[in-house]
């Protein structure tokens, strides 16, 4: 199988699994937003909690190959469960990371 195909199919399922989880508070749903044409994935928080929850928790592009975490607002870390799922970590990008700390996170660099 081709790896980008592999890359997509698994962060729609870790995705898909982290918009069962809902919020202990408000009346908050999760929902995924999948590009897989221009390999945009996302995981927002939509709703109310004393006031408009409208937010993006998780954002990966794939870009050159690789796992480009733009975003994570997870608690355990999203690179850890693309990893437990299969994608390497030399295929894993903490964009969110400044580029001169990227050599230091034990992740690629780009």
């Amino acid at each position: 199988m081709d790896k980008l195909i592999a890359y997509r199919q698994i962060i729609d399922r870790v995705l898909s699994e982290y918009a069962k989880l809902t919020p202990a508070y408000g009346e908050i749903q999760a929902q995924t937003v999948f590009d897989q044409v221009g390999d945009h994935f996302l995981l927002m928080h939509l709703g109310w909690d004393c006031g408009r929850v409208h937010g993006c928790l998780v954002h990966i592009d794939l870009i050159g190959g690789k796992c480009w975490i733009q975003r994570d607002g997870t608690e355990r870390g999203i690179a850890l469960e693309l990893e437990a799922a299969g994608i390497p970590k030399s295929d894993i990008v903490l964009a969110f990371k400044a580029p001169e700390l990227r050599p230091h996170t034990g992740y690629a660099v780009a």
